[in-house]
C-alpha cells in the first residue's frame, strides 16, 4: 500500500482513507480520499517521473487521461476518474482519442529518455530508420535475458526487418503499452492510463491492443482505417510485449513468443 505520509507530503492536505486499486503487477496504485472529501489516485514506484511527463504529452496531443496533480519522490498523484462499463461509444471513443495521439508526431522514432517495465528496459535511444528501432531498441534489447532458442529466433527475425516493415511511417506518438487494462473507459468516453510513450508506427499500439482479446469493430471507427497490411504486420508488433511477459513472469507466455514467431515463419 501506497505511503500515507508521502502522499501527504506530496498533496500538502490530511489524507483520511487509502484503497488499493488495481495497477498492474509492477506499481501499487490507491484511491485516495482527503479529509476535504475530494479523491485522487496515488501511483507509487521509482519512474512516476517519467510517467507524469508522458501523460502531460499525452494530454497536449487532446487525448484523454488523467490529469497530473503533483509528483513528489517515487508518489505521483493523479485525477480520479469515475470507470464505466465499456460499450460501443466507449470503444469508438477510444478510437477517436487514439488517432489525435497518433497524429501528434515526433521528429524521429524513440523517446526523449529510456524507460522500463520492472527489469526489462526499454531503450529510447532515437533513429531514423524505423525496422532498425524496432530490432535494436525492442526485438534485441536484452537477448541475455531470453531462453537460448527464443534468442536465436528473434535475432534471425531481426534481420528481415527491413522486408516486413515500413522504413519511414509517420512517428506517431505511442501510448506504448495499451493493452485493455491500460484503457479506462469513463460515463464521457474512454481515458489512456499507464503509458510507456515513445514515437513509432502507430500499427504498434493497434497490435497491443488485439493482443489479449478482439476490440470490437467501434475501435477502427473512430480510429480510421489502418494501412494496408496491418493485420500482418500485428504478430510483429505483438512479439515484443510477449517477450516482455516472457522475461517478466515466465515460460508461462513461450506459447504466446512461440505463436508470434510462427505466424512470422522465424
Amino acid at each position: 500500500m501506497a505511503d500515507r505520509a508521502a502522499i501527504e507530503a506530496a498533496l500538502g492536505a490530511p489524507v483520511s482513507r487509502l484503497a488499493p486499486l488495481h495497477g498492474g503487477d509492477l506499481s501499487e496504485v490507491a484511491r485516495v480520499s482527503l479529509a476535504d472529501g475530494a479523491t485522487v489516485v496515488a501511483k507509487t514506484g521509482p519512474l512516476v517521473a517519467q510517467e507524469a511527463r508522458m501523460l502531460e504529452v499525452i494530454a497536449a496531443a487532446g487525448a484523454p487521461c488523467p490529469r497530473v496533480i503533483a509528483v513528489a519522490g517515487d508518489v505521483l498523484i493523479l485525477e480520479h476518474l469515475h470507470e464505466a462499463r465499456p460499450g460501443a461509444a466507449g470503444w469508438r471513443a477510444l478510437g477517436e482519442a487514439l488517432a489525435r495521439l497518433h497524429a501528434a508526431e515526433g521528429e524521429s522514432y524513440g523517446w526523449s529518455e529510456d524507460y522500463a517495465f520492472g527489469s526489462a528496459t526499454l531503450p529510447n535511444a532515437p533513429t531514423q530508420d524505423w525496422p532498425a528501432f524496432w530490432a535494436e531498441r525492442r526485438l534485441l534489447a536484452w537477448p541475455e535475458t531470453l531462453p537460448g532458442d527464443i534468442a536465436a529466433r528473434v535475432e534471425r527475425l531481426s534481420g528481415r526487418l527491413a522486408d516486413l516493415l515500413p522504413r519511414t511511417p509517420p512517428p506517431a506518438l505511442l501510448h506504448g503499452d495499451l493493452w485493455a487494462g491500460n484503457v479506462l473507459f469513463t460515463t464521457e468516453g474512454a481515458a489512456l492510463i499507464d503509458p510507456a510513450c515513445y514515437h513509432g508506427h502507430g500499427e504498434v499500439d493497434l497490435a497491443m491492443l488485439h493482443l489479449f482479446g478482439r476490440p470490437p469493430p467501434q475501435l477502427l471507427e473512430g480510429y480510421g482505417t489502418p494501412e494496408p497490411g496491418w493485420e500482418d504486420r500485428r504478430a510483429l508488433y505483438q512479439l515484443w510485449p510477449a517477450l516482455v511477459h516472457l522475461r517478466l513472469f515466465g515460460g508461462g507466455y513461450r506459447g504466446m513468443v512461440g505463436g508470434c514467431l510462427r505466424a512470422l515463419g522465424a
